[in-house]
Parts: C-alpha cells; structure tokens; sequence
C-alpha cells in the first residue's frame, strides 16, 4: 500500500471515528517533513522569515494538540506546512540564481 493512500485512509476513517487526534497526526506529519527537508537545503539562510514562521506554527500546533485543540492544531500544521513548502521553493529558486 502506498504512503499516500495509506495516510487518506487514516484521515478518512479518524474523521468517520471523530478523532481529530488521527487528523492533526498526519497534517503534522507531512509539516514536519516537509520542514525537515527546508532544513536540508538551507532554508535557513535562504528563506529565514518562511523557515522559522513554520517552524513555530509547527511547535504551537503540537502545543494545542497537547490540550486536545485539534481544530487548532490542524490549522496550525497546514499553516506550517504551507510555509515550509513555500521555504523550500524559494531556497531552490535562490540556489540556482547564485553562481
């Protein structure tokens, strides 16, 4: 079974379940990764303000989980992952312009 597959039969049966516990797993899952890799090629220099602005919506959304504020949560690691994705686009795009 692929990943993907695997992960939207996870959220589809959390959401059937009303576990919003399952949801903000895998959305914050695949934030972390994606900010994992921002990290790898450089985001840090490249696209600070998009590298740390979904690294502390990342560290807020495990924060609101912790009190069960999954809504919140959920909403916090897409912000997260958005922004990460954004940081790893403009890293990319930096590192071919520079010489």
């Amino acid at each position: 079974m692929n990943r993907l597959w695997r992960a939207s039969l996870i959220v589809a049966v959390g959401a059937q379940l009303g576990c919003g516990g399952v949801h903000y797993a895998v959305v914050a899952s695949a934030a972390s990764s994606r900010l994992e890799e921002a990290k790898a090629l450089g985001a840090e220099q490249f696209a600070p303000y998009e590298y740390y602005f979904a690294r502390e919506h990342l560290q807020q959304a495990e924060v609101e989980a912790a009190e069960a504020s999954y809504s919140d949560a959920v909403h916090l690691a897409q912000e997260a992952d958005e922004h990460a994705s954004s940081a790893i686009a403009l890293t990319q795009k930096a590192r071919r312009v520079r010489p």
